[in-house]
């Protein structure tokens, strides 16, 4: 008996399958939204890391025609877009990078938010960012900034402004936002930006956030892994990589004994080594091309 055909059904240009198709592609193209989207900003890694990982810091930032103190930060209670609040030299106004509800392009939203501080009074709130086409850019809105001037905080303890006291609804949040979090640091490192320290408990690790293109990077990566280099020193191990908005990140497994001012060595002659790689003009070798495999078996994607 002869096998009936398996054909792949190809819809006609005119038919309603084609359009429904296309709609479906073009919402595909929308979700990803901007591959990078902190290029460009002064402290992009950074930024990348607040979004992503890091559990309390904030940045404070100049915005053009706001004269009160603006910061970025990691995470505002509810997870909400910004607020404003009277303290005692007068308002300041907190913009949040992990948010309940976002769009397929976070600069976008956090320029939005930024773009909300403008027009806030203390005690305004903005529960969720709404960029739309009258939302000035990112880069636009941090043009005057060279760089971030982050702290790293070691509780929430920020959500309750400074001579106020704290609701209970706020206070029994921050007491679960701390039984939560991990001690972390950012590893001050000339030339090893955004390098950043957790304990995890039986371990530590650093994630680092590098700005080189992804397959620039891997190639550099191959080589320092084939020659054994891809390391920050003895009692660290390199434990694989993720991606997310459109940058790699590293990631190191650490003795938890050894605290984060330990690495900063090592972070240094990675990073002088990194540059020489990168550096490197000649084809991968055949066990280059085998480390670099392996390595980008171990690489997972966030968003």
């Amino acid at each position: 008996m002869a096998k009936k055909s398996r054909r792949q059904f190809q819809a006609k240009p005119e038919s309603n399958r084609r359009e429904k198709q296309a709609a479906r592609a073009a919402e595909r193209e929308a979700f990803v939204g901007n591959p990078r989207p902190f290029a460009g900003v002064a402290g992009e890694c950074d930024l990348v890391a607040m979004a992503q990982f890091v559990p309390s810091a904030r940045a404070s930032v100049s915005l053009e025609g706001v004269d009160h103190t603006v910061s970025i930060v990691t995470v505002l209670p509810g997870a909400i877009a910004a607020l404003s609040r009277a303290i005692p030299s007068g308002t300041e106004s907190l913009v949040g990078l992990q948010t309940a509800s976002f769009g397929n392009d976070p600069a976008a939203d956090l320029a939005a938010s930024l773009a909300w501080v403008r027009d806030s009074a203390p005690g305004d709130t903005l529960q969720a960012a709404a960029p739309d086409e009258s939302t000035p850019s990112l880069a636009s809105l941090l043009e005057g900034n060279s760089s971030l001037d982050i702290e790293v905080l070691p509780d929430f303890s920020w959500w309750i402004a400074e001579g106020q006291e704290a609701h209970p609804q706020i206070a029994q949040a921050i007491t679960h936002a701390n039984s939560a979090m991990m001690p972390s640091a950012r590893i001050d490192t000339p030339g090893a930006d955004a390098a950043w320290w957790v304990d995890a408990g039986e371990r530590a690790h650093i994630r680092w956030v590098r700005p080189e293109d992804e397959d620039a990077l891997f190639d550099a990566m191959a080589r320092l892994h084939n020659r054994g280099e891809l390391t920050l020193g003895e009692g660290s191990s390199f434990a694989g990589s993720f991606r997310t908005y459109g940058l790699l990140v590293p990631v190191f497994d650490l003795d938890r004994e050894q605290g984060s001012d330990h690495w900063i060595d090592g972070l240094t002659a990675l990073d002088e080594k990194f540059t020489a790689a990168l550096g490197e003009s000649a084809e991968l070798t055949s066990d280059e091309r085998a480390s670099r495999n392996g390595l980008l078996a171990r690489q997972v994607t966030i968003r």
